[in-house]
């Protein structure tokens, strides 16, 4: 290239040259033009900034050469990407799935692990955060929350299942949508409760045991699928009837309290009439009875009294029938105010002046006591 001054290619010069330079093979008249200088010195300088990277050293003589610090720096490099590449961090809310070329190969701990690169990748997923599917009215359309009870009433209910991951490979490989999946088993599920249930207790009461249940039957179904998802709990928001009954129905619902009212207020009167009633009758079977044992035992004692004065009658007559005939005349005459005179004492049968004392004690007493 040194013996060519008319370019970089040996090119000749222009035509004023003379026939010698066409002689010797150089272009002629028809021939094309030269290429361009400053292309041809991009070109070169292209090709020296090469040269000085792959380790070479400048010139235009000189090929591209590598050296042993090249190729160590150039191994190094690659060493340190595939590192990058191979190792990495695993939070503790966090688990890892290591597949070997697309397949399942075992589940990585938290802290570094090592997964070398191409052959095996890995898929961070959070475990322990809790990710929620809102169902009902409001969220999911115009009538997504309104569901057929037992007694055939339409209930309006919005609810949230609150639930995470328990095994990452599962819920990787075995569910294309999980949480299009969860939605449509927590929908399925309430609605299979609520068809078993009547409306009254649906509003008022089983709001907590419904939560309950359902969040049983969510997690059988979706163990069932291996889904590795587990359902923390479940949030029952709203039970409501339909907006356009549900003016009426809190009517119904006013009357039905209503009711109930009046009913206990009945079964309270009931109640205290009918405690009053049967104390009563306790009490008038209680005096019978003490009536019944009274002269039961007066007429035991007059029998047994009558028995001893037979007996006595039976040993000495005479003295029992003068001593009955004393007592019966002093029971009788014992309550009679009569006076008793004997002629003896008055001589001739005449009057003897009488003061009636016990007359007058009754007097005197009846004054004081007015």
């Amino acid at each position: 290239m040194a013996g060519n001054s008319g370019g970089p290619w040996g090119s000749g010069g222009s035509g004023q040259g003379g026939g010698g330079n066409r002689g010797g093979g150089g272009r002629g008249p028809g021939d094309e033009p030269p290429q361009i200088p400053e292309i041809d010195e991009l070109m070169r300088r292209g090709q020296e900034q090469l040269r000085v990277l792959m380790g070479g050293r400048g010139g235009r003589g000189g090929g591209p050469k590598l050296t042993r610090s090249g190729v160590a720096l150039a191994v190094l490099a690659a060493g340190v990407a595939w590192g990058w590449a191979s190792f990495y961090t695993v939070k503790p809310e966090e688990q890892s799935v290591e597949l070997f070329l697309g397949r399942y190969l075992q589940t990585g701990n938290p802290g570094l692990n090592f997964a070398p690169w191409p052959v095996v990748s890995a898929e961070v997923i959070p475990v322990t955060r809790e990710q929620t599917e809102d169902m009902g009215v409001g969220r999911a359309g115009a009538d997504a929350g309104l569901m057929l009870t037992g007694d055939e009433n339409i209930v309006d209910i919005d609810f949230q299942v609150v639930w995470n991951i328990n095994d990452p490979a599962k819920f990787l490989f075995n569910l294309r949508d999980p949480r299009q999946t969860i939605r449509a088993v927590s929908e399925s599920a309430m609605r299979e409760i609520i068809a078993q249930s009547e409306l009254a207790p649906i509003l008022n009461r089983d709001r907590g045991l419904i939560a309950s249940r359902l969040t049983d039957l969510i997690q059988q179904t979706l163990d069932s699928y291996d889904s590795g998802m587990n359902v923390v709990r479940v949030n029952f928001d709203k039970a409501d009837p339909p907006k356009e009954v549900i003016d009426s129905f809190r009517e119904v619902q006013a009357a039905e309290q209503e009711r109930d009212r009046l009913e206990k207020q009945a079964d309270a009167y009931a109640n205290r009439v009918v405690a009053g009633a049967r104390g009563e009758a306790a009490q008038i079977l209680e005096e019978a009875e003490g009536y019944r044992a009274r002269v039961v035992n007066e007429a035991e004692g007059e029998a047994s009294r009558f028995s001893a004065v037979l007996d006595e009658y039976t040993k000495a007559p005479e003295v029992t029938r003068k001593r009955l005939y004393l007592e019966t005349m002093e029971e009788v005459l014992g309550k009679v105010d009569m006076i008793m005179l004997d002629k003896d004492l008055t001589g001739t049968g005449g009057v003897v002046p009488y003061l009636p004392l016990n007359d007058l004690r009754r007097t005197d007493s009846a004054r004081g006591g007015n």
